[in-house]
């Protein structure tokens, strides 16, 4: 036997990739993330609900595991991931998600906080009163079915949904290249806006918002932008704002409470995000105006409490919550649905429109269904009536036929053919018949209570009654206005079951600025050895002894409102605000100064704050040994990292010194500068030159190359000794000698 010939296919690589992106983009687009318009559901969804269904879990029969459901619907319907199916199972059940939730749960289905479900084997769900709208005319051939994904079953290609599902409940989907946002609504509302759609099809667009004048969140919340919903309703697309809905109450100690009652729709399902977000805030002083953040909800509802410091003002904060947290937040409408396997954006309008050409079809093919039913029993209940006009007959045919199908050809064609009749005349009398075969077969299964006077007298009035339900169907398929009656009395009752208040207030109201209030208070800065920095308030720092105030190498004075300046010997300015430096005890950590500037690792050679700074000049001292005087003006800038001072290649800065205006205008001071060898020079502070930071400056003292200035000092005429690497230096064996001379080398103490 020969080995069969190798076959290859060439194919362009360019065209099939296009092909298959396009297939999986379309399987995306019309089985997987959009809702049909007529029902408003998923594929997942449908199968989920129809799967439910078969397995007879109605509102009023026991609760069936979840997993079970999950695997009716994968294996015959949904051949996907059972998490998928599940999660699609919990959001049903969702009474934050949906208006009217289709899926009844019990057990752990998740919360609102953002808690997820139990695994499907420990939860049970059944069929809600909402979803039995959408599945209990399924029974009477309104809808097409088709085969499932192995043609081992059958589903519906669309559920005969009597209630508006897809504007009452709403749907999220993300496809390939499109997405689809429908927002929520109030059944009440979308009802009637169906009826009055119904009524007048030509209503305007201006007319059908005053039934259906915006979405209604189950989260409920306020929409702030109500103006801008007639045209994202006319044009199906459109973004609005949706606020937390807030009470300001009076707190413990004189405090206030921003209380916040309802949340946004946007962060159903993920209200734990909305309280880390406010605690975050209170941490990191974003907020000095919140004391405290607790979750105080229950199942009697939201209650987020933010409880405000005394003397703010809460009306202010909330103003500046809005637009740092998701207290208010951005919905993205897009009325995206596939009709007739095409996605379109619809306008709402347009969905009422649908949802009422479908009602249409589905009442005509259930009426058909009813008549069709009706005249069929009709059939029977005039054959048992006349039968039992000619009982006698009949019973006469029976028992002289040698088989039921001889008896029934009589029945229905009069052949007598081989029938034992014992009255001669009965065999003319039975050629006669003619019993149409439904109800041939109906008189032969007919039991002989039947021929009770009473059983008759009730055949009569049930031939009565099938007679005006015949009238009445034919009536309404052959008027749609009497059709459209039936539709509305049917929306009607709907109404009185599902309808609720409108939770989402309608507004239009602008988010007020936040103005930062800011507690003007003293501070000190303490930074240890290490570069560690923290903030204190004055009181704490009072109560600190000299003990605990040894180990740190700066404390630097200033307001709460101030920002800590400092240079670096690689000549840099670094600024940061005192808001950000941490607020601790004295004998907390704090932070690296390093990190607060967000700069590598240098050495800091001085600290001081920008409010003293800006009013004073700088003595600015090389290692090379040039010097300056810079006006504190220089550094007016609120920029975090700027150049302090010019410095060449290889040199350093030694000194930064602050320096008062009397001080500059002082005949007797004198700078002193020591090396690293050990040489001396002291000189007159006014003869160093005031220049711009970007000046080199002017020489101090004439250095060997060898040497480096190691120190400065401006000393007051009064100062007699100064300290010097641990070692007291006698300032007046210091003598005063010109600016730029070379330094002698003297004992120093």
């Amino acid at each position: 036997m020969s080995e069969p010939k190798e076959q290859i296919v060439q194919l362009d690589f360019a065209e099939e990739m296009k092909t298959s992106f396009r297939d999986y983009a379309l399987s995306v687009i019309l089985a997987r993330a959009l809702p049909d318009v007529r029902d408003g559901l998923k594929p997942v969804q449908r199968r989920i609900l129809y799967a439910m269904n078969e397995l007879g879990l109605d509102p009023k029969k026991p609760h069936r595991k979840s997993a079970r459901i999950v695997g009716d619907t994968m294996g015959k319907y949904h051949p996907h991931g059972d998490s998928s199916i599940y999660d699609a199972l919990v959001h049903m059940t969702e009474d934050y998600s949906l208006s009217v939730p289709l899926v009844d749960g019990h057990g752990n289905f998740g919360s609102i906080d953002g808690d997820g479900a139990a695994a499907m084997r420990y939860t049970e769900a059944r069929l809600s009163e909402g979803a039995m709208t959408m599945l209990e005319n399924l029974d009477k051939g309104l809808v097409e079915f088709m085969p499932n994904f192995d043609e081992s079953e059958k589903e519906p290609k669309v559920l005969p949904a009597m209630l508006p599902n897809l504007l009452i409940n709403g749907t999220t989907g993300i496809a390939v290249g499109m997405a689809t946002n429908i927002p929520p609504h109030n059944p009440g509302e979308v009802i009637d806006g169906v009826i009055a759609y119904i009524d007048n099809p030509d209503i305007s667009e201006e007319k059908l918002l005053k039934y259906i004048p915006g979405p209604d969140f189950p989260t409920g919340g306020i929409i702030t932008n109500t103006d801008a919903l007639p045209e994202i309703y006319r044009t199906g697309e459109g973004k609005i704002r949706v606020r937390a809905k807030t009470e300001i109450e009076n707190g413990e100690a004189g405090r206030k409470n921003i209380v916040v009652t309802e949340i946004p729709y946007t962060i159903a399902g993920n209200k734990l995000k909305l309280v880390e977000n406010l605690v975050s805030l209170m941490k990191d002083k974003s907020f000095e105006e919140i004391y405290d953040v607790r979750d105080e909800s229950s199942k009697e509802g939201i209650r987020i409490v933010i409880e405000v410091k005394k003397d703010r003002d809460p009306e202010n904060l909330l103003n500046g919550l809005l637009k740092k947290t998701c207290m208010e937040d951005t919905y993205t409408v897009n009325l995206l649905a596939v009709k007739d396997k095409q996605p379109i954006v619809f306008s709402l309008k347009s969905l009422v429109k649908e949802f009422a050409d479908f009602q249409e079809i589905l009442y005509t093919k259930e009426h058909e269904y009813l008549l069709g039913k009706a005249e069929a029993r009709q059939e029977i209940v005039s054959g048992l009536l006349r039968a039992t006009d000619v009982i006698d007959l009949i019973i006469e045919i029976l028992r002289g036929s040698s088989s039921v199908k001889q008896a029934k050809d009589c029945l229905i064609s009069g052949i007598t053919t081989d029938i034992r009749f014992k009255n001669p005349g009965s065999e003319e009398q039975a050629k006669t018949l003619n019993f149409t075969e439904r109800q041939a077969d109906a008189i032969l299964a007919m039991p002989l209570s039947k021929l009770i006077g009473l059983e008759i007298l009730k055949l009569q009035e049930e031939a009565k009654e099938l007679a005006e339900a015949i009238a009445g169907y034919k009536e309404i398929l052959a008027d749609k206005k009497k059709l459209y009656n039936v539709i509305k009395n049917r929306l009607k009752e709907y109404r009185k079951k599902f309808a609720v208040p409108r939770k989402t207030e309608l507004l239009n109201i602008a988010t007020a600025d936040y103005v930062t209030e800011f507690k003007v208070e003293d501070i000190y800065i303490l930074i240890d050895k290490f570069g560690y920095t923290k903030s204190v308030d004055a009181a704490a720092f009072q109560k600190a002894g000299e003990e605990n105030l040894k180990e740190f190498v700066h404390i630097v004075p200033m307001k709460n409102t101030d920002r800590l300046c400092f240079f670096t010997a690689e000549g840099n300015m670094l600024q940061v605000k005192a808001e950000k430096i941490p607020k601790c005890r004295v004998k907390d950590k704090g932070q690296l100064i390093h990190n607060l500037a967000k700069v590598d690792q240098q050495e800091v050679i001085f600290y001081a704050a920008y409010e003293t700074l800006f009013d004073s000049m700088l003595l600015f001292v090389t290692a090379k040994g040039y010097i300056k005087l810079v006006s504190g003006i220089e550094f007016d800038t609120n920029r975090n990292l700027m150049a302090g001072t010019k410095l060449e290649d290889g040199d350093t800065l030694v000194s930064v010194i602050m320096l008062s205006s009397a001080d500059i205008l002082s005949e007797n001071r004198k700078v002193i500068t020591i090396t690293k060898s050990g040489y001396s020079l002291g000189f007159p502070l006014k003869e160093v030159s005031e220049m711009k930071k970007t000046g080199r400056g002017v020489k101090a003292m004439t250095l060997d190359k060898s040497d480096k200035i190691d120190f400065v000092t401006v000393a007051a005429p009064d100062t007699e000794t100064f300290e010097y690497k641990g070692k007291t230096v006698i300032a007046k064996k210091i003598k005063l000698r010109a600016r730029g001379a070379k330094g002698q080398k003297v004992s120093l103490w």
